[in-house]
Order: structure tokens, then C-alpha cells, then sequence
């Protein structure tokens, strides 16, 4: 696992505001109009192979189009599109540097929502739909900057390859690891890249604003837990009642608490949160510390520990039946470096009599908090808001990140947003109400273009 080092080194502080090329108003209207068409395609993906993105990457196809990017279009099963292309920089001798986003969003229940999760409406500042933060708003601004770059003439320092993903919600089965594995050569030559949940503002005091750029992420362990037994009669008695059994192994698996492991990213991350907090992290109660935090602490919190939450059972079809087999879904996350201890953890909880078996398994990846790109991204950030600290984090989620670091390429999050300090922006990932302040894209888009500029 590589180290990463000292906070004082991941922070170079420029000499003076940037001089560069500040986007454009156009870009600055153009990127809540994306986000709001973007929203209102219906993109759902329901998992087992079952989503729709080809209409959202037509769009998407279409925008690159309209101003001379040539977009290709892959399609993994029917209606699973991809969309890749690539924007020419000044020096073909460097590597390019990957942006990737994905089109597809988990389902929402409208009866739920206060306005239409499918609407695109604006309403109190901010644009509402599902997708609004994972991650259409970064489709948009991805959009709004490059498609700004190429009317205008400019040429970013290196190519840009952009990719508009399928299937993320799913592991990226069927997108951004079904495209490294069949068409890596778009991919080939890029050794960095910048994809979701990070670059996203904190706010500590009016003088201070935390910027968090995800730095690695928590292994993805999706499962299915199986118990079998006798099948019969209802009304018999039964000591192998299959159910009975799967259901006292969730329930030891969801109320088990893993013990906390420090990885080199979070202890970063908490070092530089104390020293701006003023306060010392007790390493013997770090979780109650941690939920001091407001609107982040169950996104951090869940980077202390391996972690597992049940999400479905299934079993029987009739009231007077006991069924001889029944399955549960469960959703594990495990730390860098920890795998193998998560795999044993649940093999203790679990006992010999429930079998496992993978749905999805998928790397924790961690890079270190330096270099070139690191130094861009906090430049521009600062540029745009002179009180922004950029600091590393781990994601307690998983990204099209995992599978593009199989092509040995650095992986950073940053989609940028400076974010009103009551907004529980870790809420609206999955959650109900889902929307991204229209303010915030615009700040992203001039992020975005400043570090494009200079990356």
C-alpha cells in the first residue's frame, strides 16, 4: 500500500492567484441547463442487468457533437451505453488524463419526494432530481467545460479522454469494467484520472473551508447468504426451518460492530480536521468524535471500519409452506489492505452452515495525496475560493475507479462543489430529496476549468 505523506508536502500553496482563462458565462448558463435535461432522463438502474442508459448518452453524444468532439458509443448488453472521447491537447507526448462520470442513477419513489425525482426542476436555489449529485452534475460539468474548451480555441495542456459510464450503480459490470476489459485501448495511455465524490467543500469557520479529494475507497463486497433446510408443512414442527437460520446470521451480521482500523489515508484526514477543528482525536472514542461532524460524519464514519448492512431477504411463496432454501443480499465494504481479514471476519460471524457467494467483488484502491495533479487541483480551488484547504479522504462507497486502477491508472475524486454549510450532502446520495445547488455547479465548472488548464 502506498504511504502517503506528510500533510504540510500534499499542500504546495501557489505564489498568487492563478492567471489563466476563467470559463466563460455561457459555460456558467450552459451547465444548469445540462444538468436539468440530464435529469429529466430516466436512466434507472435497477441492478441484475436491468437499466436504460442509451437515451442520456445519445444526449450526451449529441452535446460533444454540436461543437466538434467526435463521441463513440459502446453498448455492453442492449440500451447499456457508454459514451468516450477524446479532446486534442498541446502536447501529444503526455499522458492523457481521464474524466469520467456515469449516466446511470439508483431508483426513487416519487410519493416520497417533495418534487419530481425525474423533474429537473428548480426549486429554492437548487436543481431537484435523482442523479443531482451521483453524479449528473459532474456529466454537466464535464459537459459545460469541455464543450467551452473547444469554442473557444483553447487547448488544455494534455488530450482529455472523457467518459460518460454505464452501470456504475451496479458495480460497473457492465460499463467501466466490461470497457476495460474489452476496449482499454481508449484508455491505454492515461495513467491519471478524476472521477466522482470528492473536491466537495466543508465548511470548518468563515475563514476555513475543507476541501475533500478522495484519495481511495472501500472495497466493494456485495453477497448472497444462503441457508437451506427441510422443506414442509407449516403446521409441523421444524428444527431445520431454513428462514429461522438465515435470519439469525443476518441478524449477527448486521448488529456486529468490525474494530476500527486506521488506514493512511484517514489518519490524514483526521490529523488535518483536528488541527483545523482545534481539537485532538481520542483514538479510544473516535467514532463519537467523528460524529461531531454534522453532514459528513456517516460518510467518515464509515471509514474507520469494515462494514456490512443487510438489504434483502427472500424466501417462500406460501404462508403453509416452509421453504427448503433462503437467501439474503447483503452489501460489505471492506478497508484497504483488509480483504482477506474482512472475508475471515465474516466467515466467523456467519458459521459453517450459511454458504456465501460474491455478487460483486471489487478492489479497495488508495493512492497518496501528492503530485502534479494534486497541486492543480488545490491551485484551482484556491483560486476560486481563498479559503479552500484541500484535504485528502477515504469514500466509504465505490466508483468506476476500481476498475480503471486496474489499468495502473492514479485515481483521484474531484467534482468540485462549494456546498451551503447546513446541506447534508452525504444525505442526498441514494437518499430521498436528492439535489445540487445551482450555485455549486457554477463554482464547479470554473474549478473545473482552472485545473483543466493547468493539469
Amino acid at each position: 500500500m502506498p504511504s502517503v505523506p506528510p500533510a504540510a508536502s500534499a499542500h504546495p500553496s501557489p505564489s498568487g492567484p492563478l492567471r489563466l482563462p476563467v470559463t466563460s458565462p455561457v459555460a456558467e448558463r450552459e451547465v444548469v441547463e445540462l444538468c436539468r435535461d440530464l435529469l429529466r432522463f430516466e436512466s434507472v438502474n435497477r441492478g441484475d442487468g436491468d437499466g436504460h442508459e442509451r437515451p442520456a448518452a445519445e444526449y450526451v453524444a449529441g452535446k460533444l457533437a454540436e461543437v466538434g468532439i467526435e463521441p463513440t458509443l459502446l453498448e455492453s448488453a442492449p440500451g447499456r451505453t457508454s459514451v468516450i472521447a477524446r479532446i486534442e491537447g498541446r502536447d501529444p507526448s503526455r499522458p492523457p488524463l481521464l474524466i469520467h462520470s456515469h449516466l446511470d442513477v439508483v431508483p426513487a419513489d416519487a410519493s416520497q419526494w417533495r418534487v419530481g425525482p425525474f423533474s429537473g426542476e428548480e426549486v429554492d436555489g437548487c436543481l431537484w432530481g435523482r442523479g443531482a449529485v451521483d453524479m449528473k452534475d459532474m456529466v454537466a460539468m464535464t459537459l459545460a467545460v469541455v464543450r467551452d474548451i473547444v469554442r473557444s480555441g483553447r487547448r488544455p495542456p494534455r488530450d482529455l479522454v472523457v467518459a460518460f459510464l454505464a452501470d456504475e450503480e451496479a458495480g460497473g459490470v457492465l460499463g467501466a469494467r466490461w470497457l476495460v476489459e474489452n476496449h482499454r485501448d481508449h484508455f491505454a495511455d492515461c495513467t491519471e484520472a478524476i472521477g466522482e465524490v470528492g473536491g466537495f467543500s466543508y465548511t470548518v469557520s468563515d475563514d476555513l473551508r475543507l476541501y475533500l479529494i478522495e484519495t481511495a475507497e472501500k472495497g466493494l463486497a456485495w453477497m448472497r447468504l444462503t441457508a437451506t433446510g427441510r422443506a414442509g408443512h407449516g403446521s409441523m414442527i421444524s428444527d431445520d426451518n431454513a428462514v429461522t437460520a438465515l435470519c439469525e446470521a443476518v441478524a449477527r451480521l448486521g448488529r456486529h460492530e468490525f474494530p476500527l482500523v486506521l488506514t493512511p489515508t484517514v489518519r490524514v484526514f483526521l490529523g488535518e480536521l483536528g488541527e483545523a477543528l482545534g481539537v485532538e482525536f481520542d483514538l479510544d472514542d473516535l467514532q463519537s468524535t467523528v460524529s461531531k461532524l454534522g453532514p459528513i460524519a456517516r460518510m467518515i464514519g464509515a471509514t474507520l471500519r469494515n462494514t456490512v448492512n443487510p438489504t434483502a431477504l427472500r424466501a417462500g411463496e406460501k404462508v403453509n409452506v416452509i421453504p427448503g432454501q433462503a437467501s439474503a443480499l447483503v452489501d460489505g465494504r471492506y478497508l484497504p489492505g483488509q480483504e482477506e481479514e474482512f472475508n475471515r471476519q465474516l466467515d466467523e460471524i456467519l458459521g459453517p452452515d450459511i454458504h456465501r457467494e460474491w455478487i460483486v467483488n471489487d478492489a479497495a484502491v488508495e493512492t497518496s495525496f501528492d503530485g502534479d495533479l494534486v497541486a492543480a487541483m488545490a491551485a484551482a480551488l484556491r483560486a476560486e475560493d481563498p479559503i479552500a484547504h484541500p484535504v485528502p479522504y477515504m469514500l466509504s462507497g465505490g466508483t468506476d475507479a476500481k476498475s480503471f486502477s486496474r489499468l495502473g491508472i492514479r485515481c483521484f475524486g474531484f467534482s468540485p462543489l462549494l456546498l451551503p454549510a447546513d446541506l447534508d450532502f452525504a444525505g442526498m446520495f441514494h437518499g430521498v430529496d436528492e439535489r445540487v445547488p445551482v450555485e455549486s455547479l457554477r463554482f464547479g465548472v470554473r474549478v473545473l476549468d482552472r485545473f483543466l488548464q493547468s493539469c
